[in-house]
């Protein structure tokens, strides 16, 4: 699968400001919880920087929603960053929309072992 550093130019800063737009949108409360926060940056900050490749982006970002750093929209804020990896991919519509499709469901928390095995095989084409 090829791997790299995606996450490279999406630091912490970046994932909390996308979390506070999104709650601005809905006119929700945007904040740190006290359980999740500093967990979630700490597994955030160890891992943006490695090479990897997209399935376990997507995994690294359903453990960061389930850990739920913020008070609203954590799932959300980690689809977002998963779909903005995808979105630049030089991918056909139907190609690109399947594989956000299927990355959203990962980070999730809701993909069966079908919908991961289809994104396993989505990645693996990306080359």
């Amino acid at each position: 699968m090829n791997r790299k550093a995606w996450l490279v130019e999406i630091p912490w800063e970046l994932v909390v400001w996308q979390n506070e737009q999104l709650c601005s949108a809905k006119h929700a409360h945007h904040g740190p919880t006290s359980d999740g926060y500093e967990a979630t940056r700490e597994l955030w900050k160890s891992h943006h920087l490695e090479e990897m490749d997209l399935l376990a982006v997507a995994d690294l970002c359903r453990k960061c929603h389930r850990l739920a750093p913020f008070t609203s929209y954590n799932g959300n804020t980690f689809a977002a960053i998963i779909r903005a990896l995808i979105d630049p991919l030089d991918l056909e519509p139907r190609q690109a929309a399947l594989g956000r499709s299927l990355a959203c469901h990962i980070v999730a928390g809701v993909a069966g072992d079908e919908e991961v095995r289809a994104f396993r095989e989505f990645c693996e084409s990306l080359g």
